[in-house]
């Protein structure tokens, strides 16, 4: 991405300031987004400009993303995080979709979002081949967030062929996530939340859903990859690690903006001058910002080793590198909610009350920290391979991990 388009996405996010802070208080109502500002966004092109420049996008690094999603999240984390979520989900399935087929999606049908992933529902899930070529899907699906704006969904189900699991020429059971069109998966109202409450995290369910003969092999992943971008050899666990803490560095930047501008303006209780004058206040300020700008250089120099290793010609990233990342995402969103938790509680009652853009962004920092793929118990999974145990596949380097959610 030119830097000269990096600085127009920003500039446009800075335009829809006022849209993107009504629509966040509309989501907190309705615990989605309202379509009004889906469509905005889909306008300024949001949600393709992780896709490739031949499908319409504007084939952004992995540091653009974090670049233009922390801006977004600055301003509201729900209208940021279904942001995320739909140009994560929209560029991992180009590349993983044969060229003619990703046409037809992304070019044919320019207003495309999708969603998927989750978490495992209530019953168990399998899919089944079709006589046409298709494949028929049961599944139920956790935590799926802006299903409400999609197009798509990929839902996670074993291939069956009666009581038995499909199994490839390798002899791996065939486990996928499968595409299904709107017409053929619902929503079912779980979300009600506090942090990221506007993000519309629904379960989504099928009950014999159809997969079309043609997206049957769509994958989110594969290596070679269909395009040249970095991004398309890094492996899933990392791709929705660093897309996660865009949001909570938002969140923290504008924590600070926020607290900046309360300190400048309140007179607490019994006091002749504003929050600002006071020690306390001048102290947690400055080490809030040192750990916010701290976490996101670690975030940012971590991605620029992987993107640096890739475009040198490895074929995928080291264990190495793609542990420092891991270990940089999972600091960076639970530093970010340090300094929110900080600025909230040094801000005083002011903080708390509802009305407070504060205390919707100590929410919000919990929510982002509390992701599987950037919460707190990862450190354990790292720390380990510091003392010398064996990584995990989805810290081993290459694209192993388990299944995105």
């Amino acid at each position: 991405m030119e830097a000269s388009q990096l600085d127009n996405r920003l500039a446009q996010i800075e335009a829809l300031r006022e849209p993107i802070l009504a629509a966040g208080d509309e989501a907190q109502e309705m615990r989605r987004l309202p379509d009004g500002i889906v469509a905005q966004l889909v306008d300024e092109g949001f949600f393709r400009f992780a896709l490739p420049t031949e499908l319409g996008g504007d084939d952004a690094s992995s540091m653009d993303t974090i670049t233009i999603l922390e801006a977004m999240a600055a301003i509201d984390a729900s209208v940021a995080w279904n942001v995320m979520l739909g140009s994560e989900i929209n560029a991992m399935a180009a590349g993983g979709m044969e060229k003619e087929i990703a046409k037809s999606v992304f070019l044919d049908t320019p207003r495309v979002i999708m969603c998927g992933g989750g978490g495992p529902g209530t019953t168990p899930s399998r899919a089944e081949r079709q006589e046409d070529g298709g494949v028929r899907v049961w599944a139920h699906a956790t935590f799926i967030s802006g299903c409400h704006n999609a197009d798509w969904c990929f839902l996670l189900a074993p291939l069956m062929r009666g009581g038995e699991m499909e199994t490839s020429d390798a002899g791996h059971p065939i486990v996928k996530l499968w595409m299904l069109p709107r017409d053929q998966w619902e929503i079912v109202d779980t979300w009600d939340v506090a942090g990221l409450r506007g993000s519309g995290s629904n379960d989504v369910k099928t009950e014999g859903g159809y997969v079309r003969p043609e997206h049957v092999d769509v994958d989110l992943v594969t290596i070679p990859p269909r395009h040249e971008n970095p991004v398309f050899r890094m492996p899933v666990p990392l791709r929705l690690s660093y897309n996660k803490v865009a949001i909570a560095l938002g969140v923290a930047k504008g924590a600070l903006e926020t607290f900046a501008d309360l300190a400048q303006n309140k007179i607490p209780l019994l006091s002749s001058a504003s929050l600002a004058h006071r020690p306390t206040a001048q102290y947690r300020m400055g080490e809030a910002m040192a750990q916010y700008r701290a976490a996101r250089a670690f975030v940012m120099e971590s991605m620029n080793a992987i993107e640096e290793e890739l475009h040198a010609g490895a074929e995928v990233p080291g264990a190495r590198t793609t542990q420092d990342a891991r270990l940089a995402c999972v600091h960076g969103a639970n530093a970010c909610m340090q300094v929110v938790d900080t600025l909230h509680n040094t801000a005083g009652t002011t903080g708390i009350r509802m009305h407070s853009p504060l205390e919707r962004k100590l929410r919000d920092a919990h929510g982002c920290a509390t992701h599987r793929w950037v919460s707190h118990p990862l450190y354990q999974d790292l720390g380990s391979i510091m003392l010398g145990h064996d990584p995990d596949p989805e810290y081993a380097g290459g694209l192993g991990g388990p299944t995105p959610k």
